[in-house]
């Protein structure tokens, strides 16, 4: 069974989660610690629970989501996965970092590159990977079917959605990849998105404002 576990790390107050299972395998989603106190409270909680990270991922490349890639990346020697059609956003945090006057260390190159219609493997758990453009170009959601749960990035918030103002930004995309992608799962499954409250796809569907 997969526990999932999240902290809020940096200015943006991004959700960056850890999920592992009864092996103490564990997985780093989109790592936004920003500075030391939030590197040490991360590293802290896998310790505390003696687990092992084997995979770092990122939904996407925006610079909240990736504050954590190379301190991630450099303590565990985990490759970073990303999908391949987010490569310009996340070679964009250095620029962005100075635009917003903010402290950066660039995110290493990724080892490999997520595939949709493939899965993640980590302990005795898997999530199939599914595409979900729109946010930016390559965004995308891991799902858990055993579990019933969405790791669902900038894409669908609890009764909002991702953004879609940034360049690589697409709403018709985003709208569209919700519908065909996640309103597709049954309503209990949990979503768990890169900012602010855990939701489910059943009240998505009658409450989004953006999706009715």
């Amino acid at each position: 069974m997969i526990k999932i576990h999240s902290f809020c790390f940096n200015p943006f107050q991004e959700n960056t989660y850890i999920l592992f299972d009864e092996t103490g395998d564990c997985i780093i989603i989109d790592p936004g610690c920003y500075n030391s106190a939030e590197q040490n409270t991360l590293v802290s909680f896998l310790e505390t629970n003696k687990l092992k990270p084997v995979r770092l991922l990122n939904t996407h490349g925006h610079i909240d989501h990736v504050f954590g890639n190379k301190f991630i990346h450099d303590k565990y020697k985990l490759g970073l996965e990303i999908h391949e059609k987010d490569l310009a956003t996340l070679g964009s945090l250095m620029q962005v970092a100075n635009l917003y006057q903010l402290k950066a260390e660039a995110s290493p190159e990724p080892a490999f590159f997520l595939k949709e219609g493939t899965q993640i493997a980590f302990g005795n758990s898997v999530l199939d990977i599914v595409f979900t453009p729109g946010h930016s170009p390559g965004s995308v959601c891991f799902i858990g079917a055993k579990d019933k749960v969405v790791i669902g990035g900038d894409v669908l918030f609890k009764e909002s959605i991702g953004r879609t103002d940034l360049p690589g930004g697409n709403h018709q995309a985003l709208l569209d990849s919700i519908k065909t992608q996640l309103f597709v799962l049954p309503d209990d499954y949990q979503v768990f998105p890169g900012h602010g409250p855990a939701t489910t796809i059943g009240h998505e569907k009658r409450y989004n404002p953006f999706l009715n």
